[in-house]
């Protein structure tokens, strides 16, 4: 109602005006009189057109300013310049229909001077008033309202905008995640592959031998010795092959560590609270012991945000700076006034303090955990 109001507004002040001015003139005048009853009629009709034209579609309404400019001619004809101020009235009509330059404005006025329904002085004050209200509106109000619903459009374009790019880096976090994932399951297959052909005819060959072995020890110990001798230097340098594959081709632990990051957020998502992990810099210049830590004081934050800080969204966030990682998991849930180390912050403050980091808390909006570990 209160929208639909200051939409309309100006015409409703405008359909009030026009009868106060009538009111003004006719008693002013003493116009009930005579004819009164024709003009009274026509001054009915002239607010009725004027009305109507604001019901209609901005083309249509030229017709009726066409109608409501003969109808003021007939008043005119039979009063004369009496309805003078309904003249400057109707001229305002015209304006601000066809909106043209602010100097068009000032010929209404022009008019006043024109003996008509009151005083020279009245009339003029009448037309400057009607002139200020028709300007306001036409240069002030409608530039501002123009203005407005161009910001609301921007804004709405840069919501959309901003929502496509949140959904697209979603998607190339999860596009990311996946390939890493991939090359994670390749890895391990070329590595099962590798194994399988470095290691399996050096365990059957040693597998053959030994039941040999098993027959001939009886018969020939000599033999025996040397061919069990064979089967452990064979095992010995399947052990070494064993090492050099798994240093060559494990997985790279910052990618395991993401990928568990990430399905701890899916987690959360799966118990109706929205997480998200955010990354940035290289990754891999992590170490190891770092990864740990990042990932046993993130289990242990989440826990407690979902039992204790009744919050609808986690954010979990790893920046690799040029002399540090920076870690930091927050929730808007209810914060707390004071952290009380518990089991579960003694933890944390221990794994960073091992490492010579620093561990901080956020309590004012939500609850926040800041690490910082040297590099």
């Amino acid at each position: 109602m209160g929208e639909r109001f200051r939409e309309q507004y100006f015409v409703l002040l405008r359909i009030v005006l026009l009868l106060i001015l009538e009111i003004y003139i006719v008693f002013s005048q003493s116009v009930l009189t005579g004819a009164s009853v024709k003009v009274l009629l026509i001054l009915a009709l002239f607010v009725g057109v004027i009305a109507g034209k604001e019901l209609v579609g901005h083309k249509i309404q030229i017709l009726f300013l066409g109608a409501a400019g003969i109808l003021l001619f007939v008043i005119i004809f039979m009063l004369g310049t009496t309805f003078t101020l309904l003249g400057i009235y109707f001229c305002y009509e015209v304006l601000t229909y066809f909106r043209p330059k602010l100097l068009w404005y000032l010929i209404p006025v022009g008019f006043a001077f024109v003996p008509g329904g009151g005083e020279g002085v009245v009339q003029l004050i009448i037309a400057v008033f009607m002139g200020i209200i028709y300007c306001q509106h036409d240069f002030v109000v409608e530039a501002y309202r123009k203005q407005t619903k161009e910001d609301t459009i921007i804004e709405q374009e840069l919501k959309h905008n901003m929502s496509q790019r949140e959904h697209e880096l979603k998607a190339e976090v999860r596009d990311s995640l996946l390939m890493a994932e991939n090359q994670m399951l390749e890895e391990r297959a070329e590595l099962s592959q590798t194994l399988h052909d470095k290691l399996g005819h050096n365990i059957n060959g040693s597998v053959y031998q030994l039941e040999a072995v098993k027959v001939l020890m009886e018969k020939d110990s000599e033999t025996s010795k040397k061919m069990i001798q064979a089967v452990i230097d064979q095992m010995r340098s399947g052990m070494d092959e064993i090492r050099v594959i798994l240093r060559k081709e494990r997985p790279k632990k910052y990618k395991l560590a993401i990928l568990q990051l990430e399905k701890l957020c899916e987690d959360c998502r799966l118990k109706g609270v929205g997480a998200e992990l955010i990354t940035e810099g290289e990754l891999k210049e992590i170490p190891e012991k770092y990864l740990e830590i990042i990932l046993d004081n993130a289990y242990e934050a989440v826990s407690n945000s979902m039992k204790y800080a009744k919050c609808s969204k986690i954010k979990i966030s790893v920046h690799v700076l040029h002399q540090m990682v920076r870690c930091s998991i927050s929730d808007n849930g209810v914060g707390c006034s004071e952290v009380i180390d518990g089991m579960g912050i003694s933890g944390m403050r221990k794994r960073v303090r091992e490492v010579n980091g620093i561990l901080d808390f956020e309590t004012e909006v939500g609850f926040t955990i800041n690490m910082l570990l040297p590099l």
